[in-house]
């Protein structure tokens, strides 16, 4: 089992009462952490009952009652039990399960569960849970997840804890080309276990077909899309430009559907974790506002594959957008989702990455690109917010993108 950061995340949640909710995309590693949870419990000598609700005997038995969970699985009252439920979007009304064993039993008990968007889509999730639970997301890996899965983790070492790390000094020219490399290969085959492990340029191309295409059809069923060919449309669309704002009302448009169509299958495609919107930043509402989120997709293996586009980085068009896309993942190993922002004015000013109200970060494919006159503003409306400039130069800059 290759270690991976979210293990550590998760590792420290064992302890407290709430519900751990293990969430993200298919295929990304859910089950995984929950079997690492089940070692590191039965090696402290821990009660740990692992089961999924695939299995129907659990799951009618379940159905009938929450707490017929005890009768499958006796608990002594003497210690504490941890049960690790995988699938749990397979109950008929997983989040009263949740919300009748915690409630009842969270000194006795510790429920940790994965679940897919199935379960995540449902609206009372939010609202039943409220306080009673802990959401561990659980994407397709990152960067230094990458490292280790390629066997060359001893890289991790050159990769700052977080931004607020100084630039990295000494890494020798070689090993920032290796890593270089290293980096071009995931940006264009992205961070899904299976697919960073498989050897074969064409076997990776048709798993990531195969995510793509069982991804598109389970959230159609599951979130009850009626224009599969729309949904389809609006996805392939976002894809061709990650970091573009996104015009719900161009999008309609242009697919012929209403705007409010629009809007569920933008909301069905983040609760799925296809792609996140991120939300702009500003002090003056009135100059900086622009109401229009920008995409960019988890995985850019995946952002490939709905793009139509496994060319090498070097030649491609998009290179830019694509290496940005990159930075936004590594964004998502130190900050949640709602610390990235961007920064947008009327007339056109630009910054990439807004994070935390604390960093700026600025994408560049290549370091020539970049002209200082450009983000005089910002540097002028916000003098404590730093900007920094990342960019693939791997000789003339100090931070590389890959050295976020």
């Amino acid at each position: 089992m290759k270690h991976r950061i979210v293990f550590d995340r998760a590792e420290k949640c064992l302890e407290t009462e709430d519900v751990l909710a293990l969430i993200g995309p298919r295929q990304a590693g859910k089950t995984t952490v929950l079997r690492y949870l089940e070692n590191v419990l039965t090696a402290h000598d821990r009660k740990v009952t692992y089961f999924t609700l695939e299995e129907k005997d659990y799951l009618d038995e379940l159905n009938k009652d929450p707490k017929n969970l005890f009768k499958i699985f006796p608990v002594s009252k003497d210690s504490r039990h941890y049960f690790l439920i995988d699938e749990i979007q397979y109950l008929a009304d997983p989040t009263h399960f949740l919300k009748l064993l915690y409630d009842l039993h969270r000194k006795n008990i510790k429920l940790i569960v994965t679940g897919s968007s199935a379960f995540y889509m449902d609206r009372k999730f939010k609202d039943s849970l409220a306080g009673r639970k802990k959401i561990l997301p659980v994407y397709p890996l990152g960067f230094r997840d990458f490292l280790t899965f390629k066997d060359r983790g001893e890289l991790s070492k050159y990769l700052p804890g977080s931004l607020s790390m100084p630039d990295p000094e000494n890494v020798p020219l070689s090993l920032k080309k290796e890593m270089e490399h290293l980096y071009f290969d995931y940006l264009i085959y992205g961070g899904y276990p299976k697919v960073v492990l498989m050897q074969e340029i064409q076997e990776k191309k048709d798993e990531l077909r195969e995510i793509g295409l069982s991804y598109l059809k389970k959230d159609i069923l599951e979130a009850g899309i009626k224009n599969e060919n729309a949904y389809y449309k609006v996805i392939h669309m976002l894809a061709d430009s990650p970091g573009a704002l996104v015009n719900s009302s161009e999008l309609a448009s242009t697919v012929r559907v209403s705007q409010t169509a629009i809007d569920h299958y933008l909301w069905v495609a983040q609760k799925a974790f296809h792609f996140a919107l991120i939300k702009p930043f500003f002090n003056n509402l009135r100059k900086e506002l622009t109401k229009m989120p920008k995409v960019y997709f988890y995985d850019p293996g995946l952002r490939n594959y709905f793009a139509r586009n496994f060319e090498p980085l070097v030649v491609r068009r998009d290179k830019g957008e694509l290496l940005e896309n990159g930075v936004f993942r590594q964004l998502l190993e130190f900050f949640d989702l709602d610390q990235v922002q961007f920064w947008r004015t009327a007339d056109g000013n630009e910054v990439d990455f807004i994070v935390d109200e604390q960093y700026a970060i600025e994408v560049k494919y290549s370091e020539s690109a970049y002209r200082e006159s450009k983000y005089r503003k910002f540097r002028e409306l916000y003098p404590s917010i730093p900007l920094r400039l990342t960019s693939m130069d791997v000789e003339k800059v100090a931070y590389p993108a890959w050295l976020l």
